[in-house]
């Protein structure tokens, strides 16, 4: 009887996909070379697959059984035993902590996910949504860009090779602050007076803002209203805007008034009983709320804003100072003299 001696090739490895995975295996990976036909044994370092199954003389597909650290993975045909290649058992991730951990309904911000073992991380999910990109920093830190979502809390999940870590109610999506009003309109240039702002989602207020300048100070009452001290500014309107980890309200109008300015008084006196009017010429005139004569109120018209008539109130005959009253101030005192009647 004859024997004929056949020679097989030395298979060869030149890719495993994945070349990492769970501590505890159960991984499947494809591995291709030549020479694999005839492949009678996978191993991942000394421990044999789970199972393999020989797909074609180029590619062996073999379940990783479970490990520790990095590993080779070799195949032996009748030819003998191919080159390694590395695999890389990976601890599960743990997540315990993200900062920020609430951001607008609209995403966009940069959080941090601290953790362990997230290297290789393939996915980061914020409830079922992708993050819009994310960058394994370290072991221990993932930066990830917020999605867009629904206002509320939702999970943050870190899927790596070694499995996958969830933190619950995690990251809070919270909606836009909206402004609806703000009174009174408008004020001194010096500012230091208080405005109430209404609108929505106010509650986590982080800056009111008059124009560029922030507020001198602000209270937030409720989600619904916010009190705050204006700052100076020059005449004229102002964008009010408030500012929350939702993002920025839209701008409500707010106008800086100069205080009234009295240059001429006609006619500059009249008798003691009243009755009659004055005409006061000057500027910033036109949102005036009240005209003294004396610390008492008189009745008043605004013409325009350079000019104001005023009922001249009886009293005693002497001087007395007019002032003229708006959200910008008050102005400066004109004398107005009331004459007695001649005597008898």
């Amino acid at each position: 009887m004859s024997f004929t001696y056949v020679s097989a090739p030395v298979p060869v490895l030149t890719s495993a996909t994945p070349n990492s995975g769970p501590a505890a295996g159960g991984t499947t990976v494809t591995l291709t070379g030549t020479g694999l036909a005839a492949t009678t044994a996978v191993r991942f370092g000394a421990t044999p697959a789970t199972s393999f199954t020989v797909v074609s003389d180029t590619h062996v597909t073999a379940v990783a059984p479970a490990g520790t650290g990095t590993v080779q993975i070799t195949v032996t045909t009748p030819g003998g035993t191919s080159n390694g290649l590395s695999y890389t058992y990976s601890g599960a991730p743990n997540l315990s902590g993200i900062s920020p951990n609430q951001g607008s309904t609209s995403g966009g911000n940069t959080v941090t996910l601290t953790g362990t073992n997230l290297s290789g991380a393939t996915s980061v999910l914020f409830g079922a949504t992708p993050a819009t990109s994310f960058t394994v920093v370290s072991p221990t830190q993932i930066t990830a860009v917020a999605p867009a979502a629904t206002a509320g809390p939702v999970d943050v999940t870190v899927v790596t090779p070694g499995g996958t870590s969830t933190l619950p109610n995690a990251y809070f999506y919270v909606s836009p602050p909206v402004l609806l009003g703000v009174a009174p309109l408008s004020g001194p240039l010096a500012g230091g007076n208080t405005v109430t702002l209404t609108g929505t989602h106010l509650i986590e207020a982080t800056a009111v803002r008059f124009g560029a300048t922030a507020a001198t100070s602000f209270t937030v009452v409720s989600d619904t209203q916010i009190t705050a001290v204006v700052p100076a500014g020059a005449a004229g309107p102002v964008q009010v805007t408030v500012t929350t980890v939702g993002g920025t309200s839209n701008p409500v109008s707010y106008t800086y008034l100069a205080a009234p300015i009295v240059t001429t008084l006609v006619p500059n006196q009249g008798p003691a009983s009243g009755g009659s009017t004055v005409t006061l010429t000057g500027s910033n005139f036109a949102q005036t709320t009240m005209v003294l004569f004396g610390a008492v109120p008189t009745g008043f018209t605004v013409v325009s804003d350079t000019h104001l008539v005023a009922d001249v109130l009886a009293g005693v005959a002497g001087p007395v100072a007019i002032t003229v009253t708006s959200p910008g101030g008050t102005s400066a005192p004109t004398t107005y003299t009331r004459v007695a009647p001649p005597g008898i």
